[in-house]
């Protein structure tokens, strides 16, 4: 069984389970599936969290750089009823996201779709005819010297979309190497997700040591500084 309360860097912490889905808090730089270059992943867990013949499934996906919130279903049914609610848009997808400098306004939407592209130096995402519809709604929780602290909700899916949208307010993510400067860990954590489900999913993730500092430049206070609420800081919610 995964350690629901602590981890290692590269371990996942256990957020929620139940017979049908686990979520997982996943460390920024362990990827979710090994991929053609091989390496530790997020499946080479997956016998701890289940040995049925269908299952563990991963629901969907986050990039290597990114912390937080990961849905794995346990078995085959679960998987098909998860994917279903990410394809129909009923996932509820919550990011918060430290970048440099900060939007002009406090809160937005942003609508570009996105196409790959390819080149000799490799591939990223960028907008532009073609693309696939993405949208993103954000607004400003914070702000403090040079950066401002964003909650982001995409209601589309697409590769590195919280990204290239966040670029495209003029204001990248700290840390990011493909669409700002990439110096320093990739301040972008999986908030929290939300299935409506029966029964409906729920976990949220707390800003992992990298993420912090900045979080506290821009208001933000650590679950031990605030005043009780009765919320859970580091199990499902």
């Amino acid at each position: 069984m995964l350690r629901s309360m602590a981890a290692t860097p590269t371990e996942p912490v256990l957020l929620y389970r139940d017979q049908r889905f686990v979520v997982l808090d996943k460390p920024a730089g362990l990827a979710v599936h090994p991929g053609p270059r091989g390496g530790p992943s997020v499946e080479d867990w997956f016998p701890r969290l289940s040995r049925r013949k269908d299952g563990p499934w991963l629901a969907h996906r986050l990039d290597a750089d990114t912390a937080g919130c990961l849905v794995v279903a346990l078995r085959k049914a679960a998987l098909i009823a998860a994917q279903a609610a990410f394809a129909e848009g009923r996932a509820r997808k919550t990011y918060w996201a430290v970048v440099r400098g900060g939007p002009a306004t406090d809160s937005g939407m942003i609508d570009a779709p996105l196409r790959r592209q390819d080149s000799q130096a490799g591939w990223r995402m960028v907008i532009g005819p073609g693309g696939q519809r993405a949208i993103t709604d954000w607004h400003v929780l914070g702000r403090g010297p040079g950066i401002a602290w964003l909650e982001l909700h995409p209601r589309t899916g697409r590769t590195h979309q919280i990204r290239v949208h966040c670029a495209s307010l003029g204001c990248p993510i700290l840390g990011d190497p493909i669409y700002g400067d990439g110096k320093g860990p990739l301040h972008l954590l999986a908030r929290a997700i939300a299935l409506p489900l029966e029964p409906p999913i729920a976990a949220r993730a707390e800003p992992p040591p990298a993420l912090r500092a900045a979080l506290l430049r821009c208001g933000w206070r650590a679950p031990s500084d605030q005043a009780p609420s009765g919320e859970a800081t580091d199990r499902s919610v």
